[in-house]
């Protein structure tokens, strides 16, 4: 049986008993050994498989995760509280060999219903075995719009097509633009370089096909917000040659991850343990998509993962004197790098390759890359990141429009569809851009 179906069987399952799992005192309570019976051989196989005596205690559990989920959200604690919730319960999950962490997280997030916009066209489509969604303006137009495409972001391991749904829609009608959402291959089976191979792939498909979808050649845009950013100037970089292809007008780069190198910028100290990316989750996508292993954490964490040279190199780019003196007033202390760990470099060199961080990218390429809009927020442990590749991208004289919310923090825009845990600064966001795209 594979995982998905082992999910969605303790989901039914649950849903169907959760009136006969006795209350519990919450998250803490998964963690006792009053079901030590949970770990015998064979256990959760015989759970997934509706064992009705073995079906109690993990679903007693299930039912304590979903009531403290609940919980954690009208109490006060908000989205972030929940994917505090759920990530606990996928490493629980993890844990006990039943699905890994991502793929339980996903399976929560990918639950509620999608929310019809009935100005937006939607369309489920496969470019090849690529997933995409496509999502077109209801009204008709005379002439050709604006194409947008774009990558989901969730640090290669979360994250998916419905959960930005309603960012693709907003996006969508706010612009009066087409819009293509590339779904893409994740953690656990699929790792670096996958998530950028099947993006280039399903951008190819619609570059190619623009007439299909009534979309302007000369305005085609690519966007993403976290990893998806990354993805969106990867394939930038990618395309800069390819006299093959329309040439991308724009990139727009949302709360985006550029760099895989340095963890001792001001707001990795300063946001490190802010919702709904702390530091913890962060390093377990970077090892997760790149498959380094997490116990040369620390090694990264004091800078010992490179050796000095290279720091020497990527100084000039990476150092925290690019980065405005404002954004270092709240709880900044220059760190000194320790001495390099060899083994560390050895298994971790993989992130001095441009696909992983191309801030890093020769100026040749980076100097002919689009204009960018740049979103940053204020309480994002990747904040440091967008200025840094502002600066790079300013000093080489690729236009940049960059906005920076105050109040924002990473993820913030998927909060846009919420309700309860709506953020006002979602709406900001997707009105810059539009704005940004409209100017075009």
């Amino acid at each position: 049986m594979t995982n998905e179906r082992s999910l969605c069987c303790l989901w039914n399952f649950h849903t169907r008993h959760r009136h006969c799992c006795s209350p519990g005192p919450g998250p803490e309570y998964l963690h006792t050994g009053h079901h030590s019976k949970c770990s015998q051989p064979g256990y959760f196989q015989d759970v997934i498989n509706g064992h009705p005596k073995r079906s109690v205690c993990v679903f007693e559990r299930l039912s304590n995760f979903w009531k403290s989920r609940h919980t954690m959200c009208f109490q006060g604690h908000g989205e972030g509280g929940v994917e505090k919730c759920d990530e606990m319960m996928g490493m629980i999950f993890e844990k006990l060999r039943i699905c890994a962490m991502p793929q339980f997280v996903r399976f929560v997030h990918d639950l509620p219903p999608l929310r019809k916009y009935p100005d937006v066209v939607v369309k489920d489509l496969r470019f090849g075995t690529i997933p995409v969604k496509l999502y077109q303006p209801k009204a008709s137009t005379s002439g050709l719009r604006p194409g947008i495409v774009f990558y989901h972001g969730g640090g290669g391991i979360l994250g998916s097509l419905k959960t930005h749904h309603g960012i693709c829609c907003n996006l969508c009608k706010k612009s009066d633009a087409v819009v293509l959402a590339v779904g893409y291959r994740m953690v656990p089976k699929h790792r670096f370089p996958v998530v950028v191979r099947d993006c280039m792939v399903g951008t190819i498909h619609f570059l190619k096909s623009l007439n299909t979808y009534g979309v302007d050649p000369a305005r085609i845009i690519v966007c993403g917000d976290s990893v998806g950013g990354a993805v969106a100037t990867i394939l930038c970089q990618k395309f800069v040659d390819r006299s093959d292809l329309p040439k991308i007008r724009a990139q727009i780069l949302i709360y985006s991850t550029v760099q895989s190198l340095d963890f001792q910028s001001p707001s990795y100290q300063q946001n490190k343990n802010m919702p709904l990316l702390s530091q913890n989750l962060a390093f377990y996508c970077w090892c997760g998509y790149l498959d380094i292993s997490p116990s040369w954490r620390s090694a990264a964490l004091k800078g010992a993962h490179l050796p000095a040279e290279v720091w020497e190199k990527y100084r000039k780019w990476l150092g925290a004197e690019n980065i405005p003196d404002r954004f270092k007033k709240r709880g900044y202390l220059p760190v000194s790098r320790e001495p390099l760990n060899e083994a560390a470099y050895l298994e971790t060199n993989i992130i001095l390759d441009v696909m992983n961080s191309p801030l890093i990218a020769d100026d040749e390429v980076v100097s002919r890359l689009p204009e960018a809009c740049i979103v940053s927020c204020e309480y994002d442990i990747l904040r440091d990141e967008s200025l840094l590749y502002k600066k790079r991208l300013e000093d080489l004289g690729v236009r940049v429009t960059w906005h920076h919310m105050e109040d924002g923090f990473h993820g913030v825009l998927t909060t846009i569809d919420m309700r309860f845990f709506y953020f006002p600064c979602s709406s900001r966001i997707l009105d810059a851009v539009a704005h940004f795209i409209k100017g075009l």
